[in-house]
């Protein structure tokens, strides 16, 4: 039943995605960081106080690197969205666990010294980052124009980024900090972020005003807040690793998504490199359990 609560997040992540595509027809990756930070701000509180969880946190510094990181992926992914077909951003963001896999292997072999014996055995830790890096390939090389090199870029940067957010709140949550606490000075920090932003690069949505196009950010901080939520439930009351893995359904959403609502098509090569990440993801996270069988649950 707890598994239910994950495909429940990862259908809301999704949805998510849909209306972030849908209002960058009118607002810039900054206006959506802003909206989604300041709503998700407002509901968590309000979610606290009912929880009567404190906000006050020994560790703020540790709170606003996850926080910085955490909103550059969130930038990233948010453009990426707006600049590639539905399915292949998704895809891109959903690279996190490649990268902490491809993380380890590097510490691994930076740790290791020559001269105290045999280099350490990561073979299967390996060949999945190949993998899912030679899906990367499958997937763009047939699907990506020109113009959109640069989304792509900043697809797989958001994949980067939130593995490292993904490490940091691990840290956090071995220090006993409380997921609403980690969720509510992100949301802090989307909305101060994307309102320098806004200052910074201009926010034409915002000047121009109207709230048929506004209604479309509501959902984009509600359903982050909700989803975040359902994922938290079903860390915390089934198994580990079949929940962690089931949040991949959120990919299957997202094709479903991209092909009923955009009309968007993928050759037969994108869709294997697509099952190419998914089967390296979940092999990272597989890997990554027997290592740290307690990890809390990322982020979108």
């Amino acid at each position: 039943m707890q598994a239910l609560w994950m495909i429940l997040a990862a259908f809301l992540f999704a949805t998510m995605a849909v209306c972030v595509k849908i209002a960058a027809a009118w607002f810039n990756s900054a206006e959506l960081v802003f909206y989604r930070g300041l709503l998700g701000m407002l509901f968590m509180w309000l979610l606290a106080r009912q929880r009567g969880v404190r906000m006050a946190t020994h560790y703020p510094w540790m709170h606003a690197w996850r926080s910085l990181i955490g909103v550059l992926s969130l930038g990233a992914w948010f453009y990426a969205l707006a600049g590639l077909p539905l399915a292949t951003a998704m895809t891109l963001n959903y690279m996190s666990s490649v990268w902490v896999a491809a993380f380890l292997v590097g510490g691994m072999l930076i740790a290791w010294n020559a001269k105290s014996g045999p280099a350490p055995r990561q073979g299967a830790l390996v060949l999945t980052v190949m993998a899912g890096f030679a899906g990367v390939v499958l997937m763009l090389r047939p699907t990506i124009e020109s113009s959109q090199v640069f989304a792509a870029i900043m697809g797989l940067l958001s994949g980067l980024t939130a593995a490292l957010a993904y490490l940091q709140v691990m840290a956090l949550g071995k220090m006993g900090e409380p997921e609403l606490r980690t969720v509510f000075y992100f949301a802090v920090a989307s909305a101060i972020a994307g309102g320098l932003g806004m200052l910074a690069v201009g926010a034409p949505g915002t000047l121009d005003w109207n709230w048929r196009h506004a209604l479309w950010l509501l959902p984009v901080g509600l359903l982050a807040a909700i989803g975040q939520l359902c994922m938290t439930h079903a860390y915390s009351h089934g198994a580990t690793l079949v929940v962690a893995n089931l949040q991949y359904s959120g990919i299957v959403f997202g094709a479903v998504y991209s092909l009923l609502l955009f009309d968007e098509r993928m050759p037969l090569a994108g869709w294997a490199g697509m099952a190419l990440i998914v089967a390296s993801g979940i092999a990272a996270t597989v890997l990554r359990a027997r290592a740290a069988p307690d990890a809390p649950a990322e982020e979108h």
